[in-house]
Order: C-alpha cells, then sequence, then structure tokens
C-alpha cells in the first residue's frame, strides 16, 4: 500500500511540474470555455489539491460544472462553480 501511494504522490509531482496540459474545454452544447478560465480553474484545482482533465470542464448558464474532480486522498468530485470561479456545490462521484 505505500509503494502505491509514494507511486501515485511521485506521479501527482511530477504532472504538476510538468505543467497542465491545457485545452480548450466545451460543454454538450459546442460552447467553448477560453483558455485563459481553463488555466485559473486548474489553478484554483491545485491550491485545492485536486486534478482533472481540462475538458471535463462544461461551461453552464450560471458558471462552470467540473466533472470527475479527483482531490487529495483519493475522492472524486463533481464541483460546481459560479462565473466567478467561486465554489457554489460539491457531490462526491
Amino acid at each position: 500500500m505505500k509503494k502505491i501511494i509514494k507511486t501515485l504522490s511521485i506521479s501527482l509531482v511530477a504532472l504538476f511540474l510538468a505543467g497542465p496540459v491545457v485545452s480548450f474545454a466545451d460543454d454538450d452544447d459546442g460552447e467553448k470555455v477560453d483558455k485563459a478560465t481553463v488555466e485559473k480553474i486548474m489553478a484554483k484545482l491545485k491550491e485545492m489539491k485536486c486534478e482533472m482533465d481540462p475538458k471535463d470542464i462544461e461551461k453552464e448558464d450560471d458558471g462552470y460544472e467540473l466533472d470527475d474532480v479527483f482531490c487529495e486522498g483519493g475522492k472524486q468530485f463533481d464541483i460546481e462553480l459560479d462565473k466567478d470561479l467561486n465554489e457554489t456545490g460539491r457531490k462526491d462521484d
């Protein structure tokens, strides 16, 4: 178990040191989330000790939905952000 945690920790550190691979995310309607917003969301998640695939950021009328967010401790969530990127909701996934 310790080896798995160590390997996972090393992988996460390498991922963060390499920098996020930022692509434009889009929602089901094809509306793009701009690169600057994606970068801000990914930076916010890093501060929260969470990560996700930027392609899973969905733009909504009142903000953004982040699908399949993995946080420290191995928990997975769907997180909702308002237009100012403040967290407005979180549910276990």
